[in-house]
């Protein structure tokens, strides 16, 4: 049985991650794996590269073939070169940075701005405007209220 290394797509359109899998050679792409031995997400700043260098070595010991894709990623991790005899066997894959957690203000550094103390604003920029809005309110008021009034002396 021919073994290959290779890479299956995971994630969504537009944004896929990929799985570093063993696989027969004769399966799909996404097909089913014998071992999952790493993961590549290229859409991350820097790219993430985690390959379980003891599994990739005795794999590759075996005669499983690696994709030129992943023998470039085995490259960075620095088990080619381990596997091959040559060259450096340290990994130059760039770290991840940590993501600072979200810390919540302190409560007293907050205020809250309500509804009355925006509209009192208002009425002290626009006296004028604000009067009239208070007729415009009572007016649109009375008439309802006087013709509930009207509807229940008739009944």
């Amino acid at each position: 049985m021919a073994v290959k290394i290779r890479l299956t797509r995971m994630g969504k359109i537009r944004a896929p991650f990929y799985r570093v899998v063993v696989a027969d050679s004769r399966t799909r792409r996404d097909g089913r794996a014998i071992e999952e031995i790493g993961i590549y997400h290229p859409t991350r700043e820097p790219s993430v590269v985690e390959i379980d260098s003891e599994r990739a070595q005795y794999w590759l010991s075996v005669g499983a073939q690696p994709t030129d894709q992943v023998k470039a990623l085995l490259k960075l991790t620095g088990d080619w070169a381990k596997f091959t005899g040559e060259g450096s066997t340290e990994s130059s894959v760039k770290p991840q940075q940590e993501k600072e957690g979200f810390t919540a203000p302190a409560a007293d550094s907050v205020v809250k701005e309500t509804k009355k103390d925006d509209e009192a604003e208002q009425a002290e920029e626009n006296p004028a405007e604000a009067s009239a809005e208070d007729k415009a309110d009572e007016t649109a008021e009375a008439p309802a209220e006087e013709s509930a009034e009207a509807g229940s002396e008739e009944s």
